[in-house]
């Protein structure tokens, strides 16, 4: 299931910054967080290893302050994908970073 939690507090953001995905390796659904020193239009998407991309997490406004997205493994057609390693990238404004996670099923 995605989701981003709205009623996570708000605190101060402190830059822009992707955290490591938690728990990783993961299964059944794994936690995804990051801030955002500015609010704007915010896309986290993942990939696979050929760089596919497999999920679209978020695609749109977020406000300036620290977000959990909660993702369970599967595509944007909510079929479980498989096994294996994959990266997800977090574009917000001028800023990207990417990680790497690992989904064991």
């Amino acid at each position: 299931m995605l989701d981003v939690d709205p009623d996570q507090p708000s605190s101060l953001p402190n830059g822009f910054n992707l955290k490591q995905n938690y728990p990783n390796p993961f299964n059944p659904e794994t936690s995804i967080r990051f801030t955002l020193a500015t609010g704007g239009h915010t896309v986290l998407e993942v990939y696979n290893v050929t760089g596919r991309k497999a999920a679209t997490l978020v695609d749109g406004f977020l406000p300036a302050r620290e977000h959990t997205v909660t993702w369970d493994g599967c595509d944007d057609n909510k079929q479980p994908l498989a096994s294996g390693v994959y990266f997800y990238r977090l574009d917000a404004g001028d800023q990207r970073a990417s990680r790497k996670m690992v989904l064991l099923r």
